[in-house]
């Protein structure tokens, strides 16, 4: 075994910010820009909560100018994108598909067999055939076919309805995809028609080739138990990780002051970024420079935690808080929410260690509401100071 790559606080840093396309804008506008972003990144994670848009919104806002709050989906699906789980449910370039599709054929994942001992004989076929003739349709398009006693997993319960449950057996399988999302819900269809020669193209062993994929999504990859590592618990423990480090398929990475150890591209410390553009960013919450919030705390010192489950009295900051990304430095947070046509910024908080620049911060706003299709910025009286 090769010993670990050793490297500075301050080299992770800078690798980190340039590897996850947070120093500059390198991509073109709109949807080019947004789909070489997913390709560059491999997944970007999906959260429907959206006060100043959704967390795939604001992961690409970040990095990609001219995509609005809501447009990403149409932008990617069909054709480019399917939704699946890696590091929780996420968007995956159509490239990653076939992997996906092998892999999950012969694998029960997201509770399949609590879902089909549910649903009668023949239901997922039939729902199957339905999408197969008429596709892309939203659930409320299929027919009735009657109902299911639903999943009740400590008070969150599932869908009583046989064609959804159906839906979501086939989902799992790859037997049909996410083809877009209207006002209605998820439009399903097959994978051949919806991204086309993708769906059909040769995979591979697919441990393999998802740790080098989150390897590149991550950066710098944990090898402790982590939510990185979905799919992949058995893997994460198997002789796998050591093997593709023997014959050079990855390297290992020891962080200055970090015990663990982390997995990196092969090339990782060869590849160059561009500089700093001086833009502020406002981060989403899971953002993939915030997947590992205790490597983030190691390097830039700021402790992030996202308190959406949280009651709101044990919230230390709030209920859907941004980081601020500044000059390669995490040098604030803010709470807010699209009200109409304006972006109403509750609560600002400045890291006690960083001076907040207001004409940076009040740029990123203005641009963040264009995006939002709001025209004005509301801001608090003062800006907090940060709370330990």
């Amino acid at each position: 075994m090769p010993p670990p790559i050793p490297i500075s606080r301050a080299e992770a840093r800078d690798y980190l910010l340039g590897h996850l396309g947070l120093r500059a804008i390198v991509d073109p506008p709109g949807a080019e820009g947004a789909r070489a972003l997913l390709r560059r990144l491999r997944a970007i994670q999906l959260d429907p909560l959206d006060p100043i848009g959704t967390n795939a919104d604001l992961v690409v806002m970040a990095r990609v100018d001219g995509v609005r709050r809501g447009e990403l989906p149409g932008l990617l699906m069909p054709g480019h994108a399917f939704e699946h789980f890696a590091k929780e449910r996420c968007l995956l370039p159509a490239s990653a598909f076939p992997y996906y599709r092998d892999r999950l054929a012969e694998s029960s994942w997201w509770h399949f067999a609590t879902r089909i001992d549910r649903l009668p004989e023949g239901v997922a076929e039939a729902v199957f055939a339905e999408i197969e003739a008429r596709g892309p349709l939203t659930a409320a398009d299929l027919g009735d076919h009657g109902a299911v006693d639903p999943i009740d997993w400590s008070g969150w319960k599932g869908t009583m309805k046989a064609a959804s449950m159906a839906i979501e057996v086939l989902w799992s399988r790859c037997r049909i995809v996410v083809a877009g999302r209207t006002s209605r819900g998820k439009l399903w269809d097959l994978p051949e028609r919806s991204l086309g020669a993708a769906a059909t193209g040769p995979s591979g062993d697919f441990a393999r080739w998802a740790i080098g994929e989150r390897s590149e999504a991550a950066g710098l990859l944990s090898r402790n138990m982590g939510p990185w590592w979905s799919m992949l618990t058995e893997v994460r423990t198997s002789t796998l990780p050591d093997e593709m480090i023997a014959d050079g398929s990855v390297v290992e990475v020891a962080v200055e002051g970090i015990p663990r150890r982390f997995l990196a591209p092969t090339d990782f410390l060869d590849r160059r970024f561009p500089e700093d553009d001086g833009r502020l960013r406002i981060l989403a919450p899971l953002d993939p420079i915030l997947w590992d919030r205790k490597l983030v705390q190691h390097l830039w010192g700021f402790e992030y935690l996202w308190e959406v489950y949280k009651p709101a009295e044990l919230r230390r900051w709030g209920w859907y808080v941004h980081p601020l990304l500044h000059r390669g430095e995490f040098v604030g947070r803010l709470e807010g929410r699209i009200e109409g046509k304006t972006l109403v910024i509750h609560k600002i908080w400045g890291e006690p260690d960083h001076e907040l620049d207001r004409e940076a911060l009040k740029a990123a706003l203005d641009r963040h509401a264009g995006l939002c299709g709001a025209n004005r910025v509301k801001l608090p009286r003062r800006v907090l100071t940060g709370r330990r």
